[in-house]
């Protein structure tokens, strides 16, 4: 297969002249001029513009999976360290990476779990290379109370072999095409209950989702509003659908979200009831397709240019023209106090999930290690970012609206009579940690000399200097733990 193939209907916008330049793709300028009716002087004129970045490489690959789940594991590992030898920094597998199982009980009895053998495998490959890895929607066995059916889990796993990125599939695909095809995806998958915010990767805020996701723009709309860059569709699309809309879906999503789109897919017969599209690609902020696979097993590369998102968006500041005035913005759907086993960032501080009480898809609220009152809490995004005018539109009305519900709970639970709800924003107020939060307190009647006196106690609570020690880990988790149960009723 040939590594890149270039749609002849987009123009050859800077990204595409980019990857060229990259790939060492010029040895024929004739042909490209006279493709895109401009001279080989302009197009060496533009190239030695834009390559004077150093911008990440990725690697998408197109798979043809089968139900022999070591072939499968053959050919990714393959054009893993294939993608690492040419230089990518991350490298995007697409659904059914594991395998295609040629019936409902075959697929159910090939499924693992997260700590599973496969998974182990490519953690260690991640490490080994230095390489990051999105493993676009493997058969995760479901729990014991649906053991009948499996996740179609989407995993990002860093250059250290750590997954920190997992989401189950949302939208399951149930079609019935008379003599064409018959797929229902709910038969066997179980959907997935939330959408998972951005992640932090080598080449920027990743939006992960699955295939039939890319028809519903309203994630890929909640992902942008929360500071995603890349959106990632990792896809195997049916043929007929494929023709007739794969390429506009993730066109669209790229223009109407100012972000990169990454689609690797699946491709070719995998036996005699499946078939998948296939044209694995990746599409620039503006909408041209910058890289495609051709036909058969293989990979495309294309550079990740953030300065072009940046402009692009500054040039036509679409998410500045909402109108929340007319319509809301999208909020996901809250996990509100399980505790997931997860540490959350808070600047260079983790946070463990022991001491957080609260949790929405944005926010969290959690103990405090040096409180100035009893019921003294905090609640910060889970994106770290550290002013407050950062915060995208959503993550401003879910911090607000967490706050609301936090404050109202603390202020029973410790018998207050009114709530001090306060925000540090930039060391001059008195902020000694660069991540953006809110201190929400309980107050009553006497709690100090003079009200206002809150604040001179805020901005010196944190010193080494104050008479009060830190707490222990272990008592703030039983705190949380007494929190949190006030929100389960």
């Amino acid at each position: 297969m040939r590594d890149l193939v270039i749609n002849p209907r987009c123009l050859p916008s800077y990204k595409m002249l980019k990857t060229l330049s990259r790939l060492k793709l010029f040895s024929n300028i004739k042909d490209i001029s006279q493709t895109y009716n401009v001279t080989g002087a302009s197009i060496r004129q533009m190239t030695a513009k834009v390559t004077k970045k150093n911008c990440p490489l990725v690697a998408v690959c197109q798979l043809t999976s089968t139900s022999d789940k070591e072939r499968n594991w053959s050919v990714c590992k393959h054009l893993i360290q294939k993608s690492k030898a040419q230089g990518a920094e991350m490298v995007f597998l697409p659904e059914c990476f594991d395998y295609v199982g040629e019936s409902r009980d075959q697929s159910l009895s090939m499924s693992e779990d997260l700590q599973g053998d496969l998974v182990t495998r490519y953690k260690d490959l991640a490490k080994s290379l230095k390489i990051w890895l999105s493993l676009g929607g493997m058969h995760q066995k479901g729990p014991g109370s649906d053991s009948k059916r499996v996740y179609n889990t989407h995993i990002v796993i860093d250059s250290e072999g750590v997954i920190t990125g997992r989401y189950h599939k949302t939208h399951l695909f149930d079609v019935d095409i008379p003599g064409k095809v018959r797929l229902k995806e709910t038969d066997f998958t179980i959907p997935g209950a939330t959408i998972e915010p951005p992640v932090a990767t080598a080449i920027g805020q990743l939006g992960i989702m699955t295939c039939y996701d890319v028809r519903f723009p309203e994630i890929s709309t909640m992902l942008n509003q929360q500071g995603a860059q890349i959106l990632t569709y990792p896809s195997a699309f049916t043929v007929p659908t494929g023709m007739a809309h794969w390429e506009v879906l993730l066109r669209s999503r790229a223009i109407e979200n100012q972000c990169y789109v990454i689609a690797a897919a699946q491709t070719g017969r995998h036996n005699d009831k499946r078939a998948s599209y296939g044209h694995a690609m990746v599409v620039d902020p503006w909408g041209s397709v910058i890289a495609q696979c051709s036909d058969g097993e293989g990979l495309c590369l294309a550079e990740i240019d953030l300065g072009y998102v940046q402009k692009v968006r500054q040039d036509m500041p679409v998410q500045a023209h909402r109108r929340p005035d007319l319509y809301q913005c999208l909020q996901p759907a809250l996990d509100l106090m399980e505790e997931r086993g997860d540490n959350y960032k808070f600047e260079e501080h983790l946070i463990p999930s022991s001491c957080v009480f609260y949790r929405s898809h944005l926010s969290i609220a959690f103990v405090n290690r040096k409180p100035v009152l009893p019921g003294h809490v905090l609640i910060a995004p889970i994106r770290c970012v550290e002013r407050y005018s950062q915060l995208t539109l959503c993550e401003v009305s879910d911090l607000s609206h967490v706050s609301q519900v936090v404050s109202k709970v603390i202020q029973r639970e410790y018998q207050g009579t009114a709530s001090t709800i306060a925000i540090q924003d930039g060391p001059e107020a008195g902020q000694t940690v660069k991540h953006v939060h809110l201190h929400v307190l309980p107050r009553k009647t006497g709690d100090f000399e003079k009200d206002d006196d809150i604040y001179d106690k805020l901005e010196k609570h944190d010193s080494n200097d104050v008479e009060s020690k830190w707490r222990t880990t272990e008592g703030m988790a039983i705190e949380a733990g007494n929190l949190r149960k006030l929100f389960n009723h």
